[in-house]
């Protein structure tokens, strides 16, 4: 990727890649806005696939659920020729309406007792990508796949085949529903976090249980998948947990205008309870009220954060609200 910026605090363009530049380059990455505006970026584009197999599997065990999206990825680590293409979980949770549009109607109730037994359930959602020749190959990899020492709920594996287009358009049926509910258009108090592998467990029993469900807040869209940290370069300015495979964790809430205190709130409440239960966490877009806080939160990568700072933007002129550099 090779990326154009304007620098305000300097007054001039620069044009910066990972061998051109790429002291910049690496700034601006998870850099929250402090060293530049990006105008321009070129993205190296390769064929499209044409189809996609997408699956659904459920989960009501954590562990299994966690073991098995971590054994997948490990396939992409290996070149595994029989990995998936994409990789994702989330949460369904016996508070507020649920999003089922994906499944067969046949299968609503069938799910809706099971998220209300289990309070939570973990669902893996999987694609493979195919071109039409190919699709018998697939479906024998994900049956191979399938096959293995998976977790998932045996009566609750759902699968569809659609074009790629429709498998990136996937959002748009949440969308949707967020509309039809009335709540698209309102605010979102969202919380992205990267979690250490070694505490996942810790989190789902402290966060996910003790304070999401039994809150009782409609908890809108919750995400959680592992990642890789050697996918990450160390030069970049973003933060993530020193361990071999972190999290992602989003809860993408979506509040009326007068109740978006209690996300808030909660999101707080959240943060508290990591700190006092040493789960490092790191969030990927962090609200901090001191400099204190912000030299806490790049640790290792502050002194180069700052150097980066007087190097692109020396008057310290970019995204001065964030109070990284003042406390005004």
């Amino acid at each position: 990727m090779r990326l154009s910026f304007f620098h305000i605090g300097k007054g001039e363009f620069s044009t910066c890649s990972p061998k051109e530049n790429s002291e910049l380059y690496y700034a601006v990455l998870g850099g929250l806005g402090q060293f530049g505006i990006i105008t321009r970026a070129r993205v190296a584009l390769e064929p499209a696939p044409k189809r996609v197999k997408w699956l659904r599997l459920f989960y009501s065990d954590f562990s299994a659920f966690t073991r098995d999206q971590e054994s997948l990825i490990s396939k992409n680590e290996r070149r595994d020729n029989k990995a998936l293409n994409y990789l994702e979980g989330m949460l369904l949770l016996n508070q507020g309406p649920q999003d089922l549009s994906f499944y067969p109607v046949s299968a609503y109730a069938r799910i809706n007792s099971l998220v209300t037994k289990y309070g939570i359930i973990y669902c893996l959602e999987a694609a493979k990508y195919y071109y039409d020749d190919r699709e018998s190959r697939v479906e024998k990899e994900l049956l191979d796949l399938l096959k293995g020492n998976l977790g998932f709920q045996p009566d609750f594996m759902f699968e569809k085949d659609v074009t790629y287009m429709e498998f990136l358009n996937r959002v748009r049926s949440s969308e949707l529903f967020l509309r039809s509910k009335g709540q698209w258009e309102v605010p979102h108090p969202w919380l992205n976090l990267f979690v250490p592998e070694s505490r996942i467990l810790d989190f789902n029993s402290g966060v996910l249980k003790n304070i999401i469900l039994k809150q009782k807040i409609p908890a809108g869209i919750v995400l959680i998948y592992p990642m890789n940290r050697n996918k990450w370069d160390d030069k970049m300015s973003v933060v993530i947990p020193d361990e071999d495979v972190f999290y992602v964790v989003s809860m993408l809430h979506s509040s009326g205008f007068n109740k978006w205190e209690a996300y808030d709130n909660q999101n707080k409440e959240i943060l508290q309870f990591c700190d006092d239960a040493g789960i490092k966490v790191k969030p990927y877009l962090g609200h901090y009220e001191t400099q204190e806080d912000w030299i806490n939160h790049f640790g290792s990568k502050w002194e180069s954060f700052r150097a980066r700072k007087a190097l692109f933007d020396p008057k310290m002129i970019l995204s001065p609200g964030q109070r990284i550099f003042n406390n005004n």
